[in-house]
């Protein structure tokens, strides 16, 4: 297959007008050079693109297709131009950070804020997402840091720790098991639960968790993040699964209580990846840079891809 962009948008420019003729001006091209480069175009993929007629052109199906596509192209083509122009004039970059739902609610708001108001050039695009699709988006070049959980596979990228974080059960004070000191989460999977938001990393996460175990979560309600789901077992309705950070961080009266879960699991550490640290674009690295010293492990060296295994 080869074409290139001035193909794409003589494509475009003849299905706009309804003939080569039109095109071929729109795209500031002769008529036979128009009609050698649509030839062209359906001969490099052995398919005929228009359908030609007394009164103008239409798109075979294939056409059609061959059309949604170049529309995507050239959006993209011309969204990197307009970012490039930003950059050479000494505008701003702009890093792509996934992470999952603990990391983006209870770790990461002051360091971004600290960091945005310290870097006013770089921006930074945050999204939730399962530690598994972070790994799979990095892998392939669609966001430049991921932060995970240590129970997933990144052998194959590089990796730096980045915080402890451990999960715990929490439950009203008048609970049947606020007497035990452990508990694995097979024990608590017979009562009621308060849920996370369906489409949330860490709801993800632990319904697959309950289904590993051969049983479903039985979700009473689902609040909007962590602080809600505190809030709502401490009226009773339920046990929660939530980080110990944002335990620690509760600023309401304790009436919960809660217990480290013994699962090895939910002991869980949060690591930085990349494909490669060190090939990161400078505005990546000034936030990795804060990122690492932010961590609880700031004098540890990133790990080369195989030194991480899942637990």
């Amino acid at each position: 297959m080869h074409f290139d962009l001035i193909d794409l948008r003589l494509f475009l420019n003849v299905l706009a007008s309804g003939n080569i003729t039109a095109g071929a001006a729109s795209s500031h091209l002769s008529l036979a050079s128009a009609s050698a480069r649509i030839r062209g175009l359906e001969a490099s993929l052995d398919i005929a693109l228009l359908e030609r007629g007394r009164r103008g052109v239409t798109p075979t199906p294939a056409g059609k297709a061959l059309a949604q596509h170049a529309r995507l192209i050239l959006q993209q083509v011309e969204r990197m131009q307009f970012d490039l122009a930003d950059y050479a004039k000494g505008f701003k970059g702009q890093v792509r950070l996934l992470c999952n739902t603990s990391t983006l609610s209870e770790h990461l708001p002051e360091l971004l804020a600290d960091f945005l108001v310290s870097h006013p050039n770089i921006d930074i695009e945050v999204e939730e997402h399962p530690s598994l699709r972070i790994l799979h988006a990095v892998r392939h070049g669609t966001a430049d840091i991921g932060i995970i959980s240590d129970a997933v596979d990144a052998s194959d990228l590089q990796t730096r720790p980045f915080r402890a974080d451990p999960l715990a059960v929490i439950m009203p004070l008048d609970h049947p098991l606020q007497d035990q000191t452990t508990l694995s989460f097979s024990q608590l999977l017979d009562y009621e639960f308060v849920g996370l938001a369906v489409n949330s990393a860490m709801a993800i996460y632990l319904e697959g968790q309950a289904l590993h175990a051969g049983k479903r979560l039985r979700i009473r309600v689902r609040a909007e993040g962590f602080a809600a789901a505190i809030r709502m077992v401490a009226r009773g309705a339920g046990l929660g699964i939530v980080p110990q950070a944002a335990i620690e961080r509760w600023q309401g009266e304790r009436q919960f209580k809660s217990i480290a879960l013994t699962d090895p699991w939910a002991d869980r550490k949060l690591l930085l990846c990349a494909v490669d640290f060190a090939a990161l674009p400078g505005y990546a690295g000034a936030l990795l840079a804060v990122l690492s010293c932010a961590s609880g492990y700031p004098d540890v060296e990133h790990r080369q891809p195989g030194g991480n295994q899942p637990p």
